[in-house]
């Protein structure tokens, strides 16, 4: 496909830039244009979930299981119902009637196998909060008061905590399913036997990586309200993909799917947590079919802990075969994780470890790769998709035993890196695990990086420093990224998921551009990447630009919001419909003023001579005509100022990305504490559109990475209690640990799309745990100490050497 004439113009240092007023036409492509809807938020005029109010509305709370798995032996409702406001109180039974249950599998993971799940549990609890009857009231205070009022009999039962208790089987939690496996993969290249025989090295390490939550700032939320007269219901929710949910709701609650209306206003922040089906979401909505009135979830924060979905609990054994000379031959991987009692629908929970298979040992030359993977339930909330679907792991694993390697053979870990990643000019290339890579620049990166962190100056004073008894470690971690998934992610395993995104665009008589999108924003910034590529491919300001997401009912069908596909996909929809767009309004230009089209352009809000860049008409005066005085167009001339265009990628299942990271920290031997000094992050996502929001984006996923390196863990104890389910017990990145992060980019254009833009807002993520786990086991190499359990908290370290 033709490049676009989108050249773009780069802001020096990120700085803000005004946009280029040249005879061209105004770029905004790659300039840090500020966010456009970024003074409303500011001005507290943004509108949230909690923000709406809707007349008769009801405030349901959930009476919610105290024990992991537990027979309902009896639950009595009545004296809750005879409580002040209260308008109703449900149980799993009752709401049965009006919401059918669900199993979260999908077609192409072959033998995947989950439970029939129910809005509200009928007959047991699998989990710690799961929800087993309802309470709606007038306000949220009556609703929770009448909790006090609810008398249930639990008959407890053995729960089943450790993931290889599990995998072993001896307590199954679904007798129907007939062991807790819920999904199993394996994988073998030919000639793996062989090439692990003849390595001069081989390595084994196991690591562990605790599970942890999103921690969104506006917590999940939904409002109902269902109008009886036309069998309808209109839905506002925190999600990240509305036309996802429009079928779901359509689907369970008996619903015509043009009947059901999802709106998603303002969403204070995602990370994948709002992308999933949720069991009290589910009853909400059902619950508003059953009473006729609208009816409003917001969870609190334990709640949240409780319910939102985790992510990341494995346990996986690694080892990597080696030349003496320092040559990759492959690797070998056993992954083993927990997901809950059941498979999250519809993008189940056999995602993230399929993820890890696909993705271990990514970057690197290797020819085989044996994986194996058990994905197991267990009496634990359930896990799902979460920011960098098992990227974390996946880099961790092959940089950290990369970095074993490296250290066994006595190379530099960046000079062990440059001799295995695959050559830039290598591809397309394919991976053992049948990945196929369309254009990646891994040396470009490495290069780069290690220019912009000053590697051998760093690893001089690294030296200088140890005989001075400051303990300073660099780590490294090269990655890849999935990004821009194409049907072969969710549609060809039978998930009504859409690959594709939609975008609108409308000329009004005022000469301003209205764009409607199905891509979500969710608080990332994808409304002012969407208005700088339609004002570039119109021709007119951002300014005179409006965006308008997150409305089943108003904007074009697509996918929404995950996997980093925002701008790659809804931005080639609005790119495509903006140059439509552009087309008709010279064919309108041209009939007014009776010039060929050819000779004809329009640039920063006006029809303007091609040549020369005089002005001929500013665009409000052309949408006069076009909208007021047809009457004065030639008599077989019709405007078309309204264009839609979808867009899918269909070439490669996958558009990945690619990067490396860097960490500097400093490991105080008698405490155990870490301090990161700093951080550095080189990616390529393809065309930046926004520098300032793309490095935004990546700063926040690394932070997001640190957590999970350094503080973040959903601890259970051995009954299935969640033991620190509040945000004074579960511990997030701060402001005061956070490092200085230093962003830089290598621009490879995917050729799939004319925009030519990748993913960015997971890479972040996907690659600081690994960095900073192997920058912390550099520091301690001197003392034969090693950790790989995340997170790498003071007691695990002091227990590395040998101090604890």
């Amino acid at each position: 496909m033709n490049a676009p004439n989108l050249t773009p113009v780069v802001a020096e240092d990120n700085r803000v830039a005004k946009p280029a007023d040249t005879a061209a036409t105004t770029r905004y492509i790659g300039q840090s244009v500020p966010r456009s809807g970024a003074r409303k938020l500011l001005q507290g005029r943004g509108a949230y979930l909690d923000d709406i109010r809707v007349p008769r509305l009801g405030h349901v709370v959930f009476v919610r299981s105290p024990h992991a798995h537990a027979r309902i032996v009896s639950l009595n409702l009545d004296a809750a119902r005879k409580q002040p406001g209260i308008i109703a109180a449900v149980d799993g039974r009752a709401l049965a009637e009006y919401c059918t249950p669900w199993i979260g599998v999908l077609g192409h993971l072959k033998g995947i196998k989950s439970a029939e799940q129910h809005a509200i549990a009928i007959d047991r609890a699998c989990w710690q909060g799961e929800a087993v009857a309802a309470i709606v009231a007038e306000t949220r205070r009556q609703a929770e008061d009448a909790l006090d009022h609810v008398q249930v009999e639990w008959d407890v039962l053995p729960a089943v905590t450790d993931m290889r208790a599990s995998l072993a089987g001896e307590q199954v939690i679904h007798p129907q399913l007939g062991d807790n496996i819920c999904f199993h993969r394996e994988l073998v290249t030919e000639g793996f036997d062989e090439a692990f025989a003849s390595a001069d090295l081989v390595l084994e390490k196991t690591y562990d990586f605790a599970r942890h939550t999103g921690v969104t700032n506006e917590p999940r939320a939904i409002l109902a309200d269902y109008n009886p007269a036309e069998h309808s219901i209109t839905v506002y929710h925190a999600t990240q993909a509305p036309n996802m949910m429009q079928d779901i709701f359509s689907r369970h609650l008996g619903i015509p799917e043009s009947s059901v209306r999802v709106v998603c206003k303002d969403v204070g922040g995602s990370f994948g947590i709002k992308v999933h089906v949720y069991a009290d979401e589910m009853a909400t909505a059902a619950l508003s079919v059953m009473l006729r009135r609208p009816v409003k979830f917001i969870a609190d924060r334990m709640e949240s802990f409780l319910t939102d979905i985790h992510a990341r609990e494995h346990t996986a054994k690694v080892r990597i075969a080696c030349t003496k000379d320092g040559d990759i031959l492959g690797f070998d991987l056993d992954d083993l994780t927990g997901i809950g009692p059941y498979s999250v629908y519809p993008r189940t929970s056999g995602i993230e470890g399929n993820q890890v298979v696909n993705l271990t040992g990514g970057p690197y030359k290797h020819k085989q790769y044996r994986a194996n993977l058990d994905v197991v339930f267990t009496n634990k909330n359930v896990t799902c998709q979460y920011r960098a679907v098992g990227h974390p792991i996946a880099v961790a694993l092959t940089e950290g035993i990369v970095d074993e390697a490296a250290r066994a053979l006595k190379m530099d870990p960046a000079e062990f890196r440059r001799r295995n990643l695959i050559a830039d000019d290598a591809y397309p290339y394919t991976f053992p695990s049948g990945l196929k890579f369309e254009k990646l620049s891994h040396h470009q990166c490495l290069d780069k990086l290690l220019a912009a962190m000053d590697y051998d100056g760093l690893r001089a004073e690294q030296a200088q420093l140890r005989e001075k008894g400051i303990h300073r470690g660099i780590g490294l971690a090269a990655m890849i990224e999935v990004t821009n998934p194409s049907p072969a992610f969710y549609g060809v395993g039978g998930a009504r998921i859409s690959a594709q995104d939609g975008a609108t665009i409308r000329l009004d008589p005022a000469g301003m551009i209205n764009v409607l999108v199905s891509v979500t924003e969710q608080g990332q910034g994808t409304e002012a990447v969407f208005t700088q590529i339609a004002a570039t491919a119109v021709g007119v300001g951002v300014d005179k630009v409006r965006v308008v997401t997150g409305d089943t009912a108003i904007t074009p069908y697509g996918g929404g919001t995950w996997a980093s596909r925002g701008a790659g996909i809804g931005g080639e929809a609005v790119l495509q419909a903006g140059k439509a767009l552009k087309s008709n309004i010279l064919d309108i230009a041209a009939a007014i003023l009776s010039q060929d089209k050819a000779t004809l352009d329009v640039r920063n809000d006006q029809i303007v001579d091609r040549a020369t860049g005089e002005h001929k008409m500013p665009l409000s005066e052309l949408g006069r005509v076009a909208y007021f005085r047809p009457d004065t167009l030639p008599m077989n001339f019709q405007s078309e100022l309204t264009v839609t265009r979808h867009y899918t990628p269909r070439e490669y299942g996958f558009t990945f990305t690619n990067g490396i990271q860097a960490s500097l920290v400093e490991v105080d031997l008698d405490t155990g504490f870490v301090k990161l000094l700093k951080h550095w992050c080189v990616e390529d996502c393809g065309t930046v559109i926004n520098p300032m929001l793309v490095d935004e984006q990546i700063r926040g996923g690394i932070v997001q990475g640190i957590g999970a390196a350094l503080f973040e863990e959903c601890v259970y104890d051995e009954s299935g209690q969640l033991q620190n389910g509040t945000m004074a017990d579960y511990l997030v990145p701060m402001s005061a640990e956070m490092p200085d992060i230093e962003v830089g980019h290598v621009e490879t254009p995917t050729r799939t799309s004319e925009l030519g833009a990748k993913g960015a807002g997971e890479a972040g993520t996907a690659g600081a745990p690994a960095a900073i786990m192997n920058a912390i086991n550099d520091a301690l190499a001197p003392f034969g100490a090693n950790v790989a359990a995340q997170p790498f908290t003071p007691q695990r370290i002091l227990r590395a050497l040998g101090k604890v």
